[in-house]
């Protein structure tokens, strides 16, 4: 198969992409404010790993069949990746929050202590990244995303 008419490959890339660009306007909507750099992100509304592995499983099944293994193997790979994004990886950004408080109040804390003069080598420190993880709203509608982006993209071509 001629990787530019791989049909799904092209249905998972373009759901990822377009998740990630609908995430700038709606943090407009939120904030007032556009961030570019959540074009490379992760976490957010919606997910883009959820977009991928639905839009993956439906043009698979809308090309090769549903009651096929290909299907079946990239609608569970879908369900192992939604769950770990909704799961796993937001404690994961939960954790990094509490101990990007803990690192902040310690550095307060030595700060206030000896009035630490080298403020610059602190500001330096490198935060953890909190947004990893997904709230199940964001994967839903990052799958729903990728379901429609398959199936929009089958009818075209």
């Amino acid at each position: 198969m001629d990787i530019f008419s791989n049909f799904p490959l092209w249905a998972a890339l373009i759901s990822i992409g377009l998740a990630q660009f609908i995430k700038i306007p709606l943090h407009f909507f939120a904030t007032k404010r556009f961030d570019w750099s959540l074009l490379t992100s992760t976490g957010g509304m919606p997910s883009s790993h959820s977009g991928a592995v639905t839009a993956l499983a439906t043009a698979i099944g809308l090309e090769q069949g549903f009651e096929t293994p290909y299907f079946a193997i990239a609608a569970i790979f879908g369900v192992i990746v939604m769950f770990d994004a909704s799961g796993v990886r937001r404690h994961a950004g939960e954790q990094a929050t509490v101990i990007n408080r803990l690192v902040e109040d310690f550095n307060k804390i030595v700060k206030e202590a000896k009035n630490w003069p080298e403020k610059k080598e602190q500001e330096k420190r490198q935060e953890l990244k909190e947004l990893l993880g997904h709230e199940p709203i964001e994967v839903f509608f990052g799958g729903l995303l990728g379901i429609i982006i398959a199936l929009i993209l089958h009818t075209v071509f």
